[in-house]
């Protein structure tokens, strides 16, 4: 197997330029949609523990056809550097995992090893028990087997079978995993039955390498993958677009711009969803002045605009059930995490602080302290001017205490910074009757300290149904920002930093509030570009390599920036010095620029000088 050399004592690799998640766009015409952005997984990682699982669930998948597929079918053997074995199921004698650069350094604190084999069972991320997830290592500990989905037991070991390599770099991205399934002869035969590499490139999004020469890989987004349906001039043309992209990345800024734009993921005109679904949208855009224009074109708001590009894809009951379902996912997790007590798991012994935080806050709600009292004995009290940032910072808190421990999240953008659009938007619905969406959940008189409502189609009343729109206008502005970022430069920490994170989430937070409350397009664009102008340098660093210092409170932090941001942007009219374009690019410059120790190899940073207990 041909890679990159391996470094200098010390070092940790990290990916060219031309494997930032751009590249993920192989056709040029992949839209980046609300069903992209916005995931329902587990924590703690989008990258790193969502991706692998949907690497591991493809891989079984594809497999399972293989064994059960005879040489006629098109496009399998030769040209996908796989063996078909005939009619009839074969037996599986063994399988190995290997994880590569970022996933190597992090996957143990990011729980990717028990991601990859979830996967492999055949669970998905957004409808696995947390009792699966929790009982999956102790069950293959146990047994020596891992029950591989469609096939049955396969003998495994642990310690045998799943390797950490950090310092191995793939060429076309730092997080890559390959699994390799070996028949009767097992690895001494030397031939696999199927060997798979897969480069989980933030966010959850995935894409596979179709060329049996790992120096020369041909990467294909996972959701346009079908076993059987590529062919060699298919497979050469896709390199042949990627070879043309990298070149243009290797030549500097200016030349990797140039070279994005032909062939760049993103809001184009040609347009094909997760579920394979393609077809024209009606305001295509790539940059934040091409969404401008079209919103002045169009007439329409940020929102609307993305509403239409999305109603041009699938039907529009499918959009606001999908709406529907981050929303409230999200509102449940703020619960879920309000109501949890206890330790982190990983072995910092972080403890959990929202449900400690929530109580005196609900104590807090009906207070009234005398004059004369200390400044203390006022925070979050009604007569606090600043009550609201409290808890903003409790809904952030929560959010991301579940996602560090594995529980249910929704990846905005990935699920390191799943904590910071929960926040905002819950801000929007506790404290904002200005835009018809405030519940009135902390108000004087409530002591209620979970976010006890859900959104739903049934909601027809006027004030429901005008909060629920609110509610999706903000999603899907902050879908438009999101997926600015991630066309244009990355939103893995793994590639640029937690600026990738954090900062795009708290871009497309501001950029969502400012929405909600009647921003006109400008104003929300430059309430993204706000938030992202301040998050700039941001380095991922994590402690132990966990999501929990300092990423927990990060997420706090960035969602009071991306409400200020907004409220800094509807104060203006909304012409500004610096672009959101000028302040993505610089973000991906930064990126490239950045060493590897600051970018989720827990090699650098606090990840070094903080220790652990």
């Amino acid at each position: 197997m041909t890679l990159h050399p391996t470094p200098a004592a010390g070092a940790i690799p990290t990916a060219a330029p031309s494997g930032l998640a751009h590249d993920l766009g192989t056709s040029g015409h992949t839209q980046l949609s609300v069903v992209d952005l916005f995931r329902v997984g587990i924590g703690p990682s989008s990258s790193h523990t969502v991706g692998p699982m949907r690497a591991g669930r493809a891989f079984a998948g594809e497999l399972s056809i293989l064994l059960h597929t005879d040489e006629s079918l098109p496009g399998l053997g030769r040209t996908q550097g796989v063996r078909v074995l005939g009619s009839g199921p074969a037996p599986v004698r063994r399988l190995t995992i290997e994880l590569f650069g970022s996933l190597g350094a992090t996957g143990r604190g990011h729980s990717t090893d028990r991601a990859v084999l979830l996967g492999l069972a055949g669970l998905d991320p957004e409808t696995v028990s947390i009792d699966q997830v929790e009982g999956l290592l102790p069950t293959i500990a146990d047994s020596g087997h891992l029950n591989l989905a469609r096939i049955g037991q396969v003998p495994f070991d642990l310690a045998a079978d799943l390797r950490f390599l950090p310092r191995t770099v793939l060429p076309h991205h730092v997080n890559a995993l390959t699994i390799t399934a070996w028949g009767s002869g097992g690895i001494d035969a030397g031939e696999p039955l199927l060997r798979r590499t897969y480069y989980s490139v933030g966010g959850g999004f995935l894409v596979v390498d179709l060329s049996p020469d790992p120096a020369r890989p041909v990467p294909v987004p996972l959701d346009r993958f079908v076993p059987g349906s590529w062919d060699e001039g298919e497979a050469a043309a896709v390199s042949g677009r990627i070879a043309s992209r990298s070149a243009g990345s290797q030549a500097g800024p200016k030349g990797a711009h140039r070279g994005r734009a032909a062939e760049s993921s993103g809001a184009c005109g040609v347009c094909a969803t997760p579920g394979g679904m393609s077809g024209s949208v009606p305001h295509p855009f790539r940059t934040g002045r091409e969404l401008l224009k079209a919103c002045a074109d169009s007439g329409l708001s940020v929102a609307d605009l993305v509403r239409a590009n999305e109603e041009a894809l699938r039907p529009p009951s499918q959009v606001e059930e999908h709406l529907d379902l981050v929303a409230n996912t999200m509102f449940e997790c703020v619960d879920a995490g309000i109501a949890a007590h206890g330790i982190l798991p990983g072995g910092l012994d972080v403890p959990r602080r929202a449900a400690a935080l929530a109580a005196k806050l609900q104590q807090r709600a009906t207070s009234s302290p005398e004059a004369g009292t200390g400044a203390l004995e006022w925070a979050s009290t009604p007569a606090d001017p600043m009550r609201a940032m409290d808890w903003v910072n409790l809904y952030a808190l929560a959010v991301n205490e579940e996602n560090a421990a594995g529980h249910r999240v929704v990846t905005a953008p990935t699920n390191g910074a799943a904590g910071v659009v929960p926040a905002v938007l819950g801000y929007l619905t506790s404290y904002c009757p200005e835009a018809g969406a405030a519940f009135g959940i902390v108000s004087p008189s409530d002591q209620t300290s979970t976010i006890a409502f859900r959104i739903s189609p049934e909601d027809t009343d006027e004030a429901p149904a005008r909060r629920r729109r609110a509610v999706h206008d903000f999603l899907l502005a902050a879908t438009a920002v999101g997926s600015l970022i991630k066309t244009n430069a990355s939103i893995a920490g793994a590639e640029v930093g937690c600026q990738g994170e954090v900062g795009s989430a708290s871009a497309m937070a501001a950029a969502g509030l400012a929405q909600a409350l009647g921003g006109t397009p400008s104003q929300v664009e430059n309430a993204a570009e706000i938030a992202m102008e301040h998050s700039l340098g941001l380095t991922c660093d994590p402690v132990a390599g966990l999501v929990q210092i300092p990423c927990i409170e990060r997420n706090a932090i960035a969602a009071v920036k991306a409400i200020n941001a907004a409220r800094m942007a509807l104060w203006g009219d909304g012409r500004h010095a610096v672009s959101l374009d000028a302040v993505i690019e610089t973000m991906r410059q930064t990126g490239v620029d950045m060493l590897s120790k600051y970018k989720e190899t827990s090699a650098g940073g606090l990840a070094v000088n903080v220790i652990e207990c």
